[in-house]
């Protein structure tokens, strides 16, 4: 007779099965492992209301978490509950909430930016320009195929961004000229990984199955791409992924250091946006 999944493998099929992204994968996992160490390795069919608002006021009070740390954290253990073990929680109250951030925000003047793109080179210049011309998110720029750029109508189409909603947003004039060379260099890394039976790209959603030739082909790559191969944590295949959001965050981290601009949050990135709405 054939085992059941383990829970959190369980948990891991109903996030696919819902085509939820990797990090959110990864994140509800984390959270059901830490709730259930959290009491002492008991069942989760044997917790319930009470435990999960034990766990989130322990979060708030002792843990001293962020606000968006403890809501992760509760809707990671409703979804499991309800999702997984079959047993919904009521609502959750007299939880002691987490305090948010009330940090005042930094925002960049003109001469600041500038000495900052002064400090930027090659991609992270090239990324950072999309985030402060642009409006891109982090990742909605990591995330950029080669097919979603238009220099002819000097446009980026931003595909399933946040709330799943796709837009069009405008490039900048200046970016395109980069634009080319950047896609030219990559071209040629992706030649090679062709030549070599090496190419290979993560495909959304059914496409995989539906157009099964597409993973392969130059308008699917990653704009961005990384600098070697990795093996995909959900299939075990190699592909080529695109660059890492820390390796952007660590860049502009630095750069605002050495322009000696003020900066209010750990990446840097936050500035830009701030600087782009103040300026629009």
């Amino acid at each position: 007779m054939t085992k059941p999944p383990k829970l959190l493998d369980q948990l891991r099929n109903e996030i696919r099965l819902r085509r939820y992204s990797l990090r959110m994968e990864q994140a509800y996992v984390r959270w059901v492992s830490r709730f259930v160490r959290f009491h002492r390795m008991r069942h989760p069919s044997e917790l319930g209301t009470s435990e999960i608002r034990e766990f989130l006021v322990w979060l708030a009070l002792e843990r001293k978490v962020a606000a968006s740390t403890q809501d992760q954290a509760r809707s990671a253990l409703l979804f499991f509950y309800l999702e997984v073990i079959g047993q919904p929680i009521q609502v959750l109250e007299n939880v002691a909430q987490a305090k948010g951030d009330r940090k005042l925000p930094v925002v960049l003047d003109e001469s600041e930016v500038t000495r900052v793109f002064a400090e930027l080179s090659g991609t992270h210049w090239l990324i950072v320009g999309l985030l402060y011309g642009s409006g891109l998110r982090l990742m909605e720029c990591m995330r950029l195929r080669v097919k979603d750029l238009d220099f002819s109508h000097r446009c980026v189409y931003v595909r399933g961004g946040k709330g799943g909603k796709d837009r069009v947003v405008t490039l900048a004039d200046n970016l395109i000229p980069a634009f080319e060379a950047h896609l030219a260099r990559t071209r040629g890394v992706f030649d090679q990984d062709l030549s070599e039976g090496k190419a290979n790209v993560w495909l959304p959603d059914a496409l995989a199955s539906k157009y099964p030739g597409a993973s392969r082909e130059w308008g699917w790559q990653y704009a961005f791409p990384a600098g070697k191969l990795s093996r995909d944590p959900r299939s075990g295949l190699w592909r080529r992924h695109h660059v890492g959001e820390r390796s952007i965050q660590k860049a502009v981290r630095a750069a605002v250091f050495r322009a000696g601009a003020r900066c209010s949050d750990q990446s840097g990135l936050g500035v830009f946006v701030l600087a782009r709405r103040a300026a629009a």
